[in-house]
């Protein structure tokens, strides 16, 4: 039960690295931003048919420091999808 999206152990689970944009404790807007540049990058690199593996960066990134209410259970997605997303993706 333990185990990471990538298949290793807690033991080798590694968090977000420090990002000097976001300093505060408060991590929302890291969360919000690196959400918005997983999808833009998404966008970008899909458009041009190319491979998307720098993206999941921002994927790891966002898992990891984002509430599962946002993120984990797919709200953002579904506001994505219904077009009251408040970013601009």
């Amino acid at each position: 039960p333990w185990e990471d999206i990538g298949g290793g152990t807690l033991s080798h689970y590694v968090t977000a690295p420090f990002d000097p944009r976001f300093p505060n404790a408060n991590q929302t807007r890291n969360c919000f931003q690196n959400y918005l540049d997983y999808h833009r990058c998404m966008k970008a690199l899909t458009a041009k048919h190319r491979d998307v593996t720098p993206c999941l960066w921002y994927f790891r990134v966002f898992k990891s420091i984002c509430p599962m209410f946002w993120v984990g259970l797919g709200r953002w997605d579904e506001q994505r999808a219904d077009g009251t997303f408040p970013g601009r993706i």
